[in-house]
């Protein structure tokens, strides 16, 4: 697969997976914590804010690798 293609896949997709991550975050707070304490709601969104990250590392790890030859 051409480079160009592969960082433009890449970039929808880290797109998408941010808007679709944030907004099942957000949802599922807004469910489910709606009483819980101001400490609950601070972990909870910590936690969801690194969370993303692992998703989006290997994405774009995916996007960096060197294409193969042969």
């Amino acid at each position: 697969m051409p480079v160009r293609l592969k960082k433009f896949i890449g970039a929808i997709l880290l797109i998408i997976l941010v808007v679709v991550y944030a907004s099942l975050a957000t949802a599922y707070a807004t469910l489910h914590l709606a009483d819980a304490s101001g400490w609950v709601h601070l972990v909870y969104f910590l936690v969801t804010g690194f969370l993303w990250v692992v998703p989006a590392m290997l994405l774009i790890r995916w996007m960096e690798a060197k294409p193969k030859k042969g």
